[in-house]
């Protein structure tokens, strides 16, 4: 009887739980090829809606502009500065019928009026209309016109930018060689064209709550272009 060999066969359990690595290697850079970028086709139907979207971001960016533009500008309109066309020839000759001006509103809120100061005020016999004239008397101040001349706490007022002398009218509030006090709060004003002037005068002194602002620069004609200069005004005895 053959004998039956049973061979063993050791079986090393590391080497039967073992996983093989594989290890893939990468294809050379040169070979990938990026794929071409996706464009998107715009559909047709959204244009329309696109253009409309446009627009109205237009107008709201414009209308925004607007607003912020004429807020600032009703700001400077009632605080700071205001525009005004000179009507008729009181101011003549420095100021002319449609001359254009520019009136400061803030620098006298902070400090009063002074003699020689051309000021647009609310007209006595009319608020409705904005007169311009120039600075004589200052509350206490003794005013009269005497021959021509104007005298300031009987002191002569040297006016070089007169064309013609100082004259008074019939019934005029203000009497020939009769000296007037101007009330405390309270100006005397007067035109450069003294004999077509309706002023002080005529009506009496203006209140300083009437009083819009100071003529500040003149903008028109161009060839008159400047700052309207200050007076200093030399009071010399009779």
């Amino acid at each position: 009887m053959p004998t039956q060999n049973n061979s063993k066969v050791a079986v090393d359990s590391r080497i039967d739980r073992s996983t093989p690595n594989v290890v893939v290697s990468s294809a050379p850079k040169e070979d990938i090829v990026n794929p071409a970028p996706e464009v998107k086709q715009q559909n047709p139907t959204n244009l329309p809606v696109t253009l409309v979207k446009r627009l109205v971001n237009f107008c709201l960016d414009f209308l925004e502009t607007i607003v912020v533009a004429l807020s600032i500008f009703v700001v400077v309109y009632l605080f700071l500065v205001q525009p005004h066309e000179v009507k008729g020839s009181s101011m003549e000759p420095n100021f002319h019928d449609n001359d254009y001006i520019l009136t400061d509103k803030i620098s006298l809120k902070l400090h009063d009026p002074e003699r020689g100061n051309v000021i647009i005020f609310k007209s006595p016999p009319n608020p409705d209309v904005d007169y311009i004239k120039r600075v004589i008397g200052l509350p206490g101040d003794k005013v009269k016109v005497q021959d021509g001349a104007v005298y300031i706490n009987d002191k002569k007022l040297d006016e070089p930018y007169l064309a013609d002398k100082t004259n008074l009218f019939p019934g005029s509030f203000l009497q020939e060689g009769v000296d007037f006090t101007v009330p405390q709060g309270e100006y005397f004003v007067m035109g450069d064209n003294r004999p077509h002037s309706s002023d002080s005068r005529e009506f009496g002194p203006i209140k300083a709550d009437s009083i819009i602002g100071k003529a500040m620069l003149r903008y028109w004609p161009i060839t008159q272009f400047g700052i309207i200069p200050d007076l200093k005004y030399n009071l010399s005895s009779p």
